[in-house]
């Protein structure tokens, strides 16, 4: 955008000029991102063209969606992308959460055990494990849980986690993001170590990976290195702005069977399911998919670099390498965490002129405050920042559909920032 584009939309002049420089600081990276991109469409693309997709694909189904081939043929282009055996990609799947513990009930058994190698996981899954109470955790059901800590540099605790395997241990679940932590985003080659590291010690514990915010950042996927199972949301990367809702469960046919049985009923599994008309837009977000996180790959690191120079802590700085879209900087206060949060809702396309406030949300411990103004409602792929009211005051922002639109929004919450706090 021109200075003046940017001034008229409320931007400082100190701003603009910050931004001219930071972006001719970062044409090498910002191009690296451009072939990234090439390689992940080709990817996509060549799933779709293997399969076999038409446009009778997209027609709709209702009631018990028995015999949908656009629904089969949506899974099996996730099952080439992914290279794995069995894909199970299905609008009734809510969310990633929701992913997530479809992956882990179908998969577990009373007096079986969860392991989190890389410590705890994000905030939502307390109550899904029973580390707070919660009717219908796999606690209540008799699956125990247990967690090794990270390192204090980061590195996985491989002595712990030997310790930590025993004849209970059943699957372990490895967090690929940071979640709300500021511990590194895993790369790929680093769970790839971590998987072949448990199944020296108990080669039959399922590993799987919670792999939101991480999909088509790398050429590789955590199924191209073990994982049984891999889980995310179509709200985030891999619907592209365009998918409604949904989520997917790819790997080893034995483990999406049950997940299946779980998210259906036993004897039903993948054979009923009614599309509804989404398959097309299912479709064609996955498409859009590579522009989109490469897109939001540029922001995360302009943002990064952004609030360096405006003296603040970022994870990860913006000079190193990426491994999924979230950007985190600590705001040190309470109201740096709030202006930022209104700053990007302020820079939004919908529902511009609301003012986010923390609120107790649902699978949280403390407050949030979350700014989203999506067109799809809470989708973390389009422009969007939050974070919980307590210490650092961490916010974690990601997502813009294009390029444009998340330099403006990052810029608008340094401005608020600015005004509200420096």
């Amino acid at each position: 955008m021109s200075k003046i584009d940017l001034s008229v939309m409320g931007i400082s002049d100190k701003l603009i000029y910050m931004a001219e420089d930071i972006e001719n600081s970062l044409k090498e990276r910002f191009y690296k991102i451009d072939k990234q991109e090439e390689i992940n469409e080709l990817r996509v693309l060549k799933a779709m063209q293997d399969n076999k997709l038409s446009e009778g694909h997209f027609a709709s189904t209702t009631g018990y969606g028995y015999n949908d081939i656009g629904r089969d043929v949506l899974e099996d282009i996730y099952k080439n992308l992914f290279n794995t055996e069995a894909a199970l990609v299905r609008q009734q799947i809510t969310c990633g959460t929701h992913a997530l513990n479809l992956a882990l009930s179908a998969n577990l058994r009373p007096g079986d055990e969860l392991l989190s190698p890389v410590g705890k996981p994000y905030d939502t899954m307390d109550e899904i494990i029973g580390i707070r109470e919660s009717k219908g955790s796999l606690k209540e059901y008799g699956i125990s849980y247990r967690q090794v800590d990270l390192l204090e540099n980061g590195d996985f605790d491989y002595d712990g986690i030997k310790a930590a395997i025993n004849e209970k241990t059943k699957l372990a679940t490895i967090q690929r993001s940071r979640g709300y932590s500021t511990r590194p985003t895993l790369s790929v080659e680093e769970i790839g170590k971590l998987i072949s590291f448990i199944k020296s010690i108990k080669p039959d514990v399922i590993c799987m990976v919670d792999n939101c915010y991480g999909e088509l950042v790398d050429e590789l996927e955590p199924s191209d290195v073990g994982a049984d199972m891999t889980v995310g949301s179509l709200i985030k990367n891999l619907g592209g702005g365009l998918a409604p809702i949904g989520g997917y469960i790819v790997g080893k046919k034995e483990c999406i069977e049950q997940c299946a049985y779980r998210l259906t009923s036993p004897g039903l599994g993948k054979e009923v399911g009614a599309t509804l008309g989404v398959t097309h837009t299912l479709l064609q977000g996955l498409f859009n998919a590579p522009s989109v996180v490469a897109s939001a790959l540029k922001g995360a690191i302009f943002a990064a670099k952004l609030y360096e120079d405006l003296g603040y802590e970022v994870f990860p700085k913006a000079d190193l390498a990426r491994h999924d879209i979230i950007q985190a900087v600590n705001m040190k206060t309470a109201d740096g965490l709030i202006a930022f949060c209104e700053g990007i809702q302020a820079a939004a396309p919908v529902d511009s002129y609301v003012v986010p406030e923390p609120w107790a949300m649902p699978g949280y411990d403390s407050d949030v405050i979350m700014a989203a103004g999506t067109f799809i409602s809470g989708a973390s792929i389009e422009l969007s920042a939050d974070g919980p009211l307590k210490e650092p005051y961490t916010v974690f922002f990601q997502g813009g559909l294009n390029y444009g639109h998340a330099k403006y929004g990052i810029l608008k919450s340094a401005q608020y920032v600015i005004d509200a706090v420096l």
